[in-house]
Formats: structure tokens, C-alpha cells, sequence
């Protein structure tokens, strides 16, 4: 009879099988083997589960229909989603993910398209994979040692007996329900301080906070969070009352708001204490805990750029109201810039016309304004005016300036501030500080009771009288239009090659910290233009001054108006216009003024990195390109994942890589830009770049993502580190010219020392630079989903991540 239940209990798993649909639904695997894999389906249940049911690893439809690939909490009926694979780039029904026979775990798109692979470096070693009853997903060999797991890659998310290790980084989502990567980030640095930041702007660490450093992030089961040490002891980062773990279900997640909160889930009716069964922040779990003072505290102590991520977006303010959440609003007499704006970061704009001014002062009389007096609220940032005052004082003085647009009145001082107003908070401990809020007048302009508005801020009365301005300006700009393009008709034929921009186009309309220049201001500036820096394709650089001679600049003339460098040009304006980054050139200005098409950027005075690769006799230190190289990283990093907008430059080339007075990278010339809707993560395109950068899959009319940047990234770090081109036609020995097939058999021969053996400084870091070259063959995969996003790679170059060992990237030149 014994022998009869063992056979039974061997046979019954393969029962099963014969019985059920190959792809799983919904069933318990302990092991999932090679060539499993689960389809996106309507009944949103496609999933493997851990032995428990606790945990589900599959498909989960979000939306109407879009599908992740997550793991999610199974027994609760809100099925909360703790990880995800794609959440940058949902997809649709009928998508698969894959366990293949050669050990890879892919996801594809309804069409076969791979979106998704996990990344480690030996897949033919995977025996299977398993949903952990922890949480976590893994990928093990036949000794069941975890090749991949999902607790070495969360997303917003750690589940107790989870760790994060040094350069492993938390991301906020957008919000509750767009699952795509917000502004928050959290990581354990490599030197073990623990940060939180939105750019590269931090805003709380475990170092400030005389926390220290440590080795770990650990989330425990009884509900704490703690710091461990390198002699491991534990220091509490986040603790809150104990509890016992088979009470409650727990999370603890970076929240699109930025503050990291641990969260709380009865696992029965009798653990409910008030109400039904539902997540709750556990109490003293927030961090920080007031988030608005926190921004106020760090913008007020450290010198942050304009530009630098405002907590609420410019114009508007953050309070803290139930729950410790925090709010942003529009102060009175300010509304949303974007009434859909799901987290409300896109700023306010005043709904009146503000004070301007002209050359000889003010357009409008001072008393067209008044004041809204707050009190408990400051905005601690570029005061452009600070002197004792009286109050009234304080507020005629703002009065007659058009420049300002709030008075901080705080103990007897009168601090003025310009718009665009940034980080302003409201908080009951600031007791002596009050703002004036600079408005206007008119009834009709300014909602007096802004808590009785619609969601676009605007009264019944004033959207009436808007809507009839906005139909009679449209009438009227019609009519000029039309008397414009016959005018121009009758005069004579323009070339068809020949395009006129607009004088005001709409990528530069809300560019509002760009100046715009007047062609006889540029041509005085650069003297006529006598000052060749540089040219391309369609354009041609020259130096010039500003301010009576004092300021050096860099004026980009386009040289031929076609249709191409008219949308360059707008594309140039619009990608570097909005964007802020030490490693970015810097766009001061524009001309856009009939047939003339002009850039403005600070001057570099040390020209462009393939100056000093290419043509210098003397080569830069080590030091400096490794430098150079992470900046460049550094920049890649922001545009990709970090602006408002996404950015693939398509075009990332030495030559594009200017050096300031340190030597500090620079990305310049985004005339060939992508870029991407908020929605997007990938776009069709014809080719962009220079050739010996480009991407393979350039050339296989597949969809482009930002893997393209990195594949030119790979090359330049070879170019970097070899201080040649990575194509020279001209050298004699053939397997020398294509430098990333070279380097590559260098290292498969163990010679990988031979690429540097003439540069004695590059030597003396042999380790750095090997691990650089390392880098660079992951970064040129032909595969773009075995390149690393430019996350990982700074991670890797800062020796935060292990960089494993390449596979052969096969050269596509």
C-alpha cells in the first residue's frame, strides 16, 4: 500500500500536465520548468503561483487593455501589485512571457517581439524558476543557487526578508494607477549612504541624518526597516510598533509622492481593529515625515539650481493634510498650468495678467495689483531682495516692481521673489513668516474664493468671457494668416526646398527661461559671424560675446533652411529648451526670424572630446576621461529617465561631447532628438546618427527605444579608453580596424591589457579601465534587450553593480 501511495504521489504532477492547457492559469507551481510559459488573457488570471497562494507571478491587466507582468499579493481581494517587469512599456493581450529552453526569461508582445529579458550572465545554467512564498520570483540552477532573482531588481516596492544591496534602486510610479516610472528614486550608494532624491537632487539620507552607512537595507518581518552595518549590527531607519508577521500582510513602498511609508494589511477579520480589512500606513512609518519641510529644509541650505525638480511644480505650494499626505495647490488667484495633470507637478500660472515690464519700466499702473495676505507660508528660494522693512513697506514695494510676484515678510524682513515661484510650503511652525501674493484687480480675471473652483480653476463668468476671446482671436488670427500668405504669393516664388518657420512655433511657446534674440543682435555678437568653430550637415558654429564683450557663446547658425534643419531646429529648441543638467550644454537663447535659424549656447572653452581622442598629440589622464565618460553617462541617465519628457538624442558621437573649463562633459546637439510622448517608450523613425555609433537596429526597421543612446555610449567609452576611433580604414593590420571586434578578441584572449599598453596612466588602473571596457561590450550588444539601460550602466561604472562577463557583441558595421 506504501508503495502504491509513493507511486501515486510521483505520477500525480504529470497527471496534471496531461490534463491541463500547457500555458499555466492560475495554478501552484513549486518548479516551473524549461519552456513554460503563460499568455495575457481577459480572465486576468495567466499566472504561476507560489506553494502558499500567498504570492502570483503573471499577467495582470491594467486599464482597458494593457498588461504587466508583475507579482501581486493572491489572497486579498485588491490583488496589490508589488513588482513589474514592464511598467514603462505595457502590453497587450495575447503577450507571452517565457521560460525558454536555453534558460532565458523573455517577455514578447502580441506580435513576438521581445519588450522584456531578465539580464544575468549565465542562462545556460538555469534548471528552472519558482514563485518564493516571500515574493520572490527567482531563476535557479539544478543546486537550486538563485541565478536571478526579483528582489535583486524592485521596482517601488520591498517585501519583509528582503534586502537591497549597494546600487540597487527603488523608483516611485507616476501615480496609484500609471505604473510607469515617477521622480522618486531610492538607492544604498556604493559608500553605503542611503538616498532619497527626484533628478539629482537628494532630499534625505541615512548619512545627514548621522544614520551612517552600511551594507544593507533590510526589511524585516516584524514590521522594521534597518541600516546593517559593515560589522552587522542593525540601525533603525523606519520602526514602527512589532507585529506579528502572521498577522498582517506588509509592504513597504516608495510612493509617487516621494515619501517611503511601510503599509499594513490584516490577514483576518479579527485583526481589524476600526472597519473593514483594507491597507493602512503603519504609524511612524512615514519617511520623511513631512516631506514639504524637507524639500523647504534642503533647497533653503544647499545651492540648487532653478530648474532643479521643484517639489510641486513652479507657482505652486505643498501642505501637509490628512494622513500626513502631502497636497499641492495654487495659491490664490494661480491655476493648474494642466487641468488633466494626474499629480499635479506640472506647476500653476497665474489666472490674471501679470505685471510686465519694458525698457522703461512698468506697463501697467501699480494699483492695478493688490495683495492676498497667507500667513504660515515661505518660499525659501531666490529672494532677489532682502532689506528690513515695515510690512506695508514690504508690499509697496513689491507693488511698484514688476518684476515681483511675492513678498516673504519674516522677522522684519522683506524678501521679494521673481516668478517662477519654487517650493513654497505652508506649515503651522512657520509662525513669523507670512507671503503676499501679488494679484490683480479685476474681478473678472482673478476668482476670489479659489476653494469654490472647478478643476481648471476657472469661475462660470470668466470661462464664458475667455471662450468668446478665445473664438474672436481665432477669427482674427485666421484672417491675418490668409492676408499674410497672399501677400507673399503675389510677391514672389519662394523655392520649394526653401521653409519658412512660424516667427513663434509652438515647441518654443512655453520655453520660457530661453531668450530670444534678434538676428542683429547675433551678427553684432560674433562680429559678422568671423569666428569658425565647427560645422555639420546643416549648420555651422561660431564664438561671440554677450554683455559688451564680457560672456562668451557659442552661436549655431543653420545654413540651409530645408524642411530637416527647420525641424531640427524646433527639435533642438524643444529637447535642451526644457531641460537641466550639470552634463548638458546650456541653451541660453534662440533666433527664429524669417530665413534666419539661430542657436545660442554658453561657449566651451576646451572644445570637444574628439579633439583630445583623435587630434591631440598629448592625451588626457586617465582620470579626466573616466570624468568625461561618466558625465556622459550621467547625462544619458537624465534624458532617458529623469526629464518630464523623454529624450533619445539618436546621435551621441565624441563630436557632440563638449569639455567645459574642468573638463567636465557636456552632451551638446540634440538636432537629430527623439521626443517621446509620456505614454512612450519606443517610436519609429527613420535612420538618425553618425555611422560607427548607430544601432544595429537602425537598420531592421524595429521600433527605436533609448537602447539606441547606449549602444553609441558603448562605442564612445571604447573610444575613451583606446583614444582612437572605433573605425580607422587606414591602419595596416585588418583585425585592428573595427576597435569593438579587436578589443573583443583581445579579451577573449585574456590580452585585454594590450588595448592601453602606450598609456602608463591607464595602466597604473588597469582594474577601473578593464571593467570600463567590460561596460563598454554590454552596452554594444546587437540585442537591444541585452543592453543595460543607462541606470545600470551608471551603476556599473561607479562599482556600485558587478559587471558580468560580456557575451560577443557582433559587430553590425
Amino acid at each position: 500500500m506504501a508503495i502504491l501511495l509513493l507511486q501515486g504521489s510521483f505520477y500525480f504532477p504529470l497527471l496534471l500536465l496531461l490534463l491541463s492547457p500547457y500555458s499555466a492559469i492560475a495554478q501552484t507551481y513549486t518548479n516551473i520548468g524549461l519552456g513554460s510559459s503563460l499568455t495575457a488573457l481577459d480572465d486576468n488570471r495567466s499566472s504561476w503561483t507560489s506553494p502558499s497562494g500567498e504570492f502570483a507571478f503573471g499577467f495582470r491587466r491594467i486599464g482597458g487593455s494593457e498588461y504587466l507582468l508583475a507579482i501581486w499579493f493572491n489572497k486579498i481581494p485588491e490583488k496589490t501589485i508589488v513588482w513589474s517587469a514592464n511598467g514603462n512599456d505595457t502590453v497587450e493581450k495575447g503577450s507571452k512571457v517565457e521560460l525558454t529552453r536555453d534558460g532565458q526569461l523573455v517577455l514578447t508582445d502580441a506580435n513576438g517581439q521581445p519588450t522584456w529579458a531578465a539580464m544575468y550572465s549565465a542562462p545556460n545554467r538555469v534548471s528552472y524558476a519558482t514563485m518564493l512564498d516571500v515574493g520572490n520570483f527567482v531563476l535557479a540552477d539544478k543546486d537550486s543557487v538563485h541565478l536571478w532573482e526579483s528582489f535583486a531588481f524592485p521596482t517601488d516596492t520591498m517585501l519583509p526578508n528582503q534586502a537591497l544591496q549597494k546600487g540597487v534602486m527603488l523608483h516611485s510610479r507616476v501615480s496609484g494607477t500609471n505604473y510607469s516610472e515617477g521622480r522618486f528614486r531610492a538607492i544604498l550608494r556604493g559608500d553605503g549612504n542611503f538616498v532619497f532624491f527626484t533628478m539629482d537632487f537628494p532630499y534625505w539620507d541615512t548619512k545627514s541624518t548621522l544614520l551612517g552607512n552600511g551594507s544593507q537595507v533590510i526589511f524585516k518581518e516584524w514590521g522594521a526597516i534597518y541600516l546593517m552595518r559593515g560589522n552587522g549590527s542593525l540601525v533603525p531607519i523606519i520602526r514602527p510598533d512589532r507585529i506579528e508577521a502572521n498577522e498582517f500582510y506588509q509592504k513597504a513602498t516608495l510612493d509617487s509622492d516621494g515619501v517611503f511609508r511601510i503599509y499594513r494589511y490584516p490577514k483576518t477579520i479579527s485583526n481589524v481593529s476600526i472597519g473593514t480589512r483594507t491597507w493602512f500606513v503603519a504609524a511612524d512609518s512615514s519617511l520623511p515625515q513631512n516631506i514639504c519641510a524637507r524639500f523647504a529644509a534642503v533647497v533653503g541650505s544647499q545651492n540648487v539650481p532653478l530648474r532643479a525638480s521643484p517639489y510641486c511644480g513652479f507657482n505652486s505650494y505643498c501642505v501637509m493634510e490628512e494622513e500626513d499626505k502631502p497636497q499641492c495647490k495654487c495659491p490664490s488667484g494661480y491655476d493648474y498650468s494642466d487641468s488633466d495633470d494626474e499629480v499635479l507637478i506640472g506647476g500653476c500660472k497665474p489666472n490674471f495678467r501679470p505685471h510686465v515690464c519694458n525698457e522703461i519700466g512698468s506697463e501697467q499702473v501699480a494699483q492695478d495689483f493688490t495683495f492676498i495676505e497667507v500667513l504660515n507660508m515661505d518660499w525659501p528660494q531666490f529672494d532677489y531682495f532682502r532689506q528690513k522693512e515695515t510690512e506695508q513697506e514690504c508690499k509697496e514695494d513689491c507693488r511698484r516692481d514688476c518684476y515681483c510676484a511675492v513678498a516673504v515678510y519674516q522677522r522684519g524682513f522683506c524678501l521679494k521673489k521673481k516668478q517662477p515661484l519654487t517650493n513654497g510650503w505652508i506649515d503651522p511652525s512657520l509662525v513669523e513668516i507670512k507671503s503676499f501674493i501679488k494679484v490683480a484687480k479685476d474681478p473678472v480675471q482673478l476668482e476670489a474664493n479659489p476653494s469654490k473652483k472647478n478643476h481648471s480653476g476657472m469661475s462660470p463668468k470668466g470661462e464664458i468671457v475667455l471662450g468668446s476671446l478665445a473664438v474672436l482671436n481665432l477669427i482674427i488670427f485666421s484672417a491675418i494668416l490668409l492676408a499674410y500668405f497672399l501677400l507673399i504669393r503675389r510677391k514672389a516664388p519662394v523655392h520649394q526646398s526653401v521653409t519658412t518657420i512660424p516667427k513663434s512655433f509652438p515647441e518654443t511657446e512655453e520655453i520660457t527661461n530661453l531668450r530670444n534674440f534678434s538676428y542683429k543682435e547675433l551678427e553684432e555678437a560674433t562680429e559678422g559671424f568671423k569666428e569658425e568653430l565647427g560645422s555639420g550637415a546643416s549648420s555651422t558654429v561660431y564664438k561671440g560675446f554677450l554683455d559688451l564683450g564680457n560672456k562668451p557663446i557659442a552661436v549655431k547658425r543653420i545654413d540651409k533652411v530645408v524642411r530637416e534643419s527647420v525641424r531640427e531646429f524646433k527639435t533642438e529648441v524643444s529637447a535642451i529648451g526644457g531641460t537641466n543638467h550639470k552634463n548638458l550644454a546650456r541653451l541660453l537663447g534662440y533666433c527664429n526670424e524669417g530665413q534666419h535659424q539661430l542657436l545660442v549656447y554658453e561657449f566651451m572653452s576646451n572644445g570637444s572630446l574628439a579633439d583630445f581622442l583623435f587630434k591631440s598629440n598629448s592625451k588626457l589622464k586617465w582620470e579626466k576621461r573616466m570624468h568625461i565618460a561618466m558625465g556622459t553617462a550621467k547625462a544619458l541617465l537624465y534624458l532617458h529617465e529623469e526629464c518630464n519628457v523623454q529624450i533619445i538624442h539618436c546621435d551621441i558621437k565624441p563630436q557632440n561631447i563638449l569639455l567645459d573649463d574642468y573638463f567636465s562633459a557636456r552632451i551638446s546637439d540634440f538636432g537629430l532628438a527623439k521626443l517621446l510622448k509620456l505614454d512612450q517608450t519606443r517610436t519609429m523613425t527613420g535612420i538618425r546618427g553618425t555611422r560607427g555609433y548607430v544601432a544595429p537596429e537602425w537598420f531592421k526597421k524595429r521600433a527605436i527605444t533609448s537602447k539606441v543612446d547606449v549602444y553609441s555610449f558603448g562605442v564612445v567609452l571604447l573610444e575613451i579608453v583606446c583614444c582612437r576611433k572605433n573605425v580607422e580604414l587606414d591602419i595596416e593590420d585588418e583585425s585592428r580596424i573595427i576597435l569593438s571586434d579587436w578589443a573583443y578578441d583581445r579579451y577573449r584572449e585574456g590580452r585585454l591589457n594590450s588595448l592601453w599598453e602606450n598609456d602608463e596612466d591607464a595602466r597604473k588602473n588597469g582594474k577601473m579601465v578593464e571593467r570600463f571596457v567590460k561596460i563598454a561590450f554590454w552596452c554594444i550588444q546587437e540585442d537591444p534587450l541585452v543592453r543595460p539601460c543607462m541606470k545600470k550602466v551608471n551603476q556599473m561604472l561607479e562599482g556600485v553593480l558587478e559587471v558580468p562577463s560580456p557575451p560577443d557583441p557582433s559587430s553590425a558595421l
